[in-house]
């Protein structure tokens, strides 16, 4: 899937890539007995895994190799790789999450989606709302 494709189906709000992904998470909730609000709710449980996503992308990134990729760490070379992670509560609109922060060997790795020791996630609570209220 492209960006042109994700764009295409974003931007039609009656069919949308957010609108299916409401309703499928709306459904799992009606279904499995889940709250969609409050810090255990389906909202909450969303938002830590697109951060956690984005997070874990940011260190690919960083590092020029994806994780577990032995190869693609022997070709970036310059010694530097993951070093475990770290729990940090982060303020959103749907209440705090806990990511686990990735960490590098050097200590260089700075993420932008929560940085330095941030503890309110800015602009982003937006984003992940869009995809339950179609857009």
């Amino acid at each position: 899937m492209n960006d042109n494709t994700i764009e295409n189906e974003t931007s039609n709000s009656a069919g949308g890539l957010e609108v299916r992904i409401a309703d499928e998470l709306v459904e799992r909730a009606w279904t499995e007995g889940l709250e969609l609000t409050g810090p255990d709710g389906l909202l909450a449980a969303v938002t830590k895994n697109v951060i956690q996503t984005a997070l874990e992308a940011e260190m690919t990134e960083h590092l020029g190799y994806v994780k577990g990729d032995r190869a693609g760490a022997a070709e970036a070379g310059e010694g530097n790789h993951r070093n475990g992670t770290s729990k940090e509560t982060v303020q959103t609109g749907v209440g705090p999450v806990e990511p686990d922060i990735p960490r590098d060997w050097a200590g260089r790795f700075d993420p932008a989606i929560v940085p330095g020791h941030d503890r309110r996630v800015g602009g982003f609570d937006e984003a992940v709302l869009s995809l339950y209220a179609g857009g």
